[in-house]
């Protein structure tokens, strides 16, 4: 029998919110399964979330991307363009930073999750995406930054891409594109930390699940203040802020939580009659994996998301309101009375992770 010659492996998500260190977790779990020693690389949020998921698995810090956002779309566009030097200068930092840590640590394999600058001829490095086209509404633009978003990809050994191979995958264009990358290029199925899906009675009627970078969370928060008097029944809050302590002053019927683990959150996502939240990836692969139905909103701006959740509509997965046409207590309407078709992806697991790294 073939037989895995890892024995240490780095594991380092883009800080850009929350979905690229919850999506790392079951990667995370089955290097563990696999008795592979994990060295996690995160700072701030993601360093408080994993290691609160992960107390015995060491973190060690590295310099993050700190991209900021813009209110509006012509605001968004300019401060990006303004942080394009910045992010260049971070890729280039964290490179000559991860030829250190490959001989300081005695790394044998490297999972990069969409951090571009964590490749090297030293050991094998992964790079994780379900992005290998970046959706913009130029075509000529989006050309050249999947060019750009190539140039880079390139650079590593393997490409991961969480997602199903077949005509059940959920992001569509981004994750098959009519040209890839010149690299191998392996498909996960879906990568969810909801493994259990348990069948609890209905504690809930709402769950309202916040994600995403400021300043939309925020602001998508103050809506969803102003309407939760309005509702009836059992509501939960969830604020998506690990670290946090401040409180919300909020009617009886309602539970406050600024961040749950794994474990809770999937309790309470299957008790919960529906979810509100954004469209990012890694939530919708956790309520994928759940087959819970729920109202989608796009983080304004965010391309991606936006194409996610018209997509997903069209499927019939998901209903979907953009932030800026938004009714919410219409919206919750809709989406509770939505038909739903679910189908069944495959799931990343210890043995998919298994038979990859055979291959490397």
């Amino acid at each position: 029998m073939d037989k895995i010659n890892i024995h240490r492996v780095l594991i380092a998500p883009l800080d850009w919110g929350l979905g690229h260190g919850t999506r790392c977790i079951p990667i995370i779990r089955a290097f563990t399964d696999l008795q592979i020693e994990v060295v996690i690389a995160a700072e701030g949020t993601l360093a408080i979330l994993l290691g609160a998921e992960f107390p015995e698995i060491r973190i060690i810090p590295i310099c993050g991307y700190h991209i900021q956002y813009a209110k509006t779309p012509a605001g968004l566009f300019w401060k990006l363009l303004l942080q394009v030097p910045k992010i260049i200068k971070t890729i280039r930092k964290e490179n000559i930073w991860l030829q250190q840590i490959i001989q300081e640590e005695k790394i044998d394999l490297v999972i990069s999750d969409n951090r571009y600058g964590l490749y090297s001829d030293q050991v094998p490095c992964i790079f994780i995406t379900h992005q290998l086209t970046i959706k913009i509404p130029n075509e000529l633009i989006e050309k050249l930054l999947q060019k750009i978003n190539y140039h880079y990809i390139n650079r590593f050994t393997t490409c991961w891409v969480p997602d199903s191979e077949d005509e059940r995958n959920i992001a569509g264009i981004l994750s098959h594109p009519k040209k890839m990358p010149r690299i191998p290029v392996k498909y996960l199925g879906i990568l969810t930390r909801m493994v259990k899906k348990t069948s609890l009675i209905v504690n809930y009627h709402y769950c309202f699940l916040l994600s995403g970078p400021e300043p939309q969370r925020t602001l998508l928060e103050k809506q969803i203040l102003k309407i939760l008097p309005q509702l009836s029944g059992v509501i939960i809050l969830i604020r998506g802020l690990p670290g946090n302590s401040s409180l919300l002053k909020v009617s009886q019927n309602i539970k406050v939580f600024n961040h749950l683990s794994s474990e809770r959150l999937e309790a309470i996502i299957s008790s919960s009659n529906l979810i509100i939240c954004r469209s990012g990836y890694t939530t919708i692969m956790d309520l994928i994996g759940l087959q819970k139905k729920a109202l989608l909103i796009p983080t304004p701006n965010q391309t991606e998301q936006e194409y996610l959740g018209e997509k997903l509509q069209l499927d019939e997965r998901f209903f979907s309101s953009k932030q800026k046409d938004l009714n919410l207590l219409e919206a919750i309407v809709l989406a509770d009375n939505f038909p739903v078709k679910f189908s069944n992806i495959s799931k990343f697991s210890t043995n998919v992770l298994e038979a990859l790294l055979l291959k490397i």
